[in-house]
């Protein structure tokens, strides 16, 4: 998953908007936990996290970065499992550009003794440039300008917007290369967002250091500055989305039935092992797939894997992008899972696009009413697969546990981390609110699709309340 930067406030059945204006949770009358309905029941009791736990210790085995020989097996096991449950699975196929690390970041200052260590911003692009060292603020046009960087190095600091426009001012302005410095403590990752011949080399280093430059600076000290990226690569790789699909079981119009989609996206980032992010996410996808293939509905379910989400949720865009007219306008609601299984985050949180109930949100809390006594909480947040289905104008959230593990996006992304008990209650939310919609019978009105919201830029933080 792409990295979330969350925080929420919960008090007497209240959240907080994005605007900062409370907004009640759908009012519920709590049931006493685990008094589910017949209807829950029959999901619920189908349900073993066992199966769900060795589908996330096969997939967790290595690291399944889009476009790599891992993520291609990946796909191959989870069509197989599908398959093996009596779907039709799909593969369908998409190129993307993709970004290559480099092999050698390296960073020397004249003028200043103590030891850098420096890191670099994805698709920061090579060079060796070197140059007196000018600070230029958090690097608008303005700054950049009047700081005069032509040909030297923009010593600029991270914070109000994307670290790509950081990087495009300084070099509108010409500076040779930048070096951005944390707000905040502790390393800088971060990504420029995409290809751009613009960019220029750009490194980034902690706030301590940062600040230790500019310190010497205002001291009047001359400093000269030479960068060196090497090794990245941008080009174009292939990445795969896996479909299967339960038609309604009992529609005289089936073929305009409503659609559901319970998704997770089943690459991982270089290095993590991702037994949470998110082969968790995929393997409750899977299990849910399984467990409602004989139940009757009136709705069409669809199970989708989706590739390069760490990307930018490249794969979901591309299948949410050529799905039809009909389909986008049938399509009631999108489940996106993404990391589910973490021992050591925080609380399960459903989060929309805009913040705001929709559907999903609607349902998911009616489940865990009844099932668990109390709503699960909602709030606002991006950065994974469901925002393609928002930007689209279908009602859909995301499941994650907020805040997230301190293991994240690292190599101890591991099985051993992974909560059968936070799994079996995802699943048994989601797959109870799923088929609360979907089974045979008379249901009340949902509410019209949304409107169409553009996300924010990945790059960009956002507070969750």
């Amino acid at each position: 998953m792409k990295k979330q930067f969350l925080s929420f406030t919960l008090a007497a059945g209240m959240v907080f908007g994005a605007s900062g204006t409370t907004t009640a949770l759908a009012a519920t009358h709590p049931a006493p936990a685990h008094h589910a309905a017949s209807a829950d029941k029959q999901v619920v009791n189908r349900i073993e996290v066992d199966k769900i736990y060795r589908n996330i210790a096969y997939l967790s085995k290595t690291p399944r970065v889009a476009g790599t020989e891992s993520e291609y097996k990946a796909v191959q096991f989870i069509k197989k499992q599908f398959k093996s449950y009596g779907y039709k699975a799909n593969i369908e196929e998409f190129n993307f550009l993709s970004y290559t690390d480099p092999n050698r970041v390296e960073l020397s200052i004249d003028g200043f003794d103590a030891e850098i260590k420096p890191n670099h911003l994805t698709y920061s692009v090579n060079g060796n440039p070197s140059g007196e060292v000018v600070y230029a603020g958090l690097g608008t046009k303005e700054e950049l300008e009047e700081a005069s960087v032509t040909g030297k190095i923009a010593l600029i600091q991270r914070g109000s917007f994307t670290f790509a426009e950081k990087v495009l001012n300084a070099a509108e302005k010409g500076a040779a290369g930048v070096i951005l410095y944390n707000n905040a403590d502790g390393e800088l990752n971060g990504t420029l967002g995409g290809v751009n011949d613009q960019f220029i080399p750009s490194i980034t280093i902690t706030k301590k250091d940062g600040e230790a430059l500019l310190e010497k600076l205002n001291a009047g000290v001359n400093l000269t500055a030479s960068l060196k990226i090497e090794g990245a690569h941008a080009g174009e790789k292939t990445s795969y989305n896996v479909v299967a699909m339960k038609k309604a079981t009992k529609n005289v119009k089936a073929k305009k039935s409503d659609i559901i989609y319970i998704t997770g996206h089943h690459d991982s980032v270089a290095g993590a092992p991702g037994a949470n992010d998110d082969a968790s996410g995929t393997s409750v996808t899977l299990e849910l797939a399984r467990v409602l293939k004989n139940l009757p509905t009136d709705t069409e379910i669809r199970f989708v894997t989706f590739g390069a989400e760490e990307n930018g949720l490249l794969g979901s865009q591309h299948y949410v992008g050529n799905l039809s007219a009909d389909e986008i306008k049938r399509t009631i609601a999108n489940f996106n899972l993404d990391m589910v299984g973490s021992r050591d985050a925080g609380d399960l949180v459903i989060l929309s696009n805009d913040g705001e109930m929709n559907l999903v949100t609607k349902l998911a809390q009616a489940s865990s009413t009844r099932l668990n006594g109390t709503p699960t909480p909602y709030g606002q947040g991006g950065r994974s697969d469901h925002v393609s289905f928002a930007e689209a104008g279908i009602p859909a959230a995301l499941f994650i546990h907020s805040p997230s593990e301190p293991w994240y996006h690292t190599p101890d992304d591991t099985i051993d981390k992974i909560s059968k008990e936070k799994l079996q209650d995802v699943a048994e939310i989601v797959g109870t609110a799923v088929y609360d919609q979907a089974k045979i019978e008379k249901k009340n009105p949902f509410p019209p699709h949304g409107k169409k919201v553009k996300a924010p830029h990945l790059a960009e933080e956002k507070d969750f309340k």
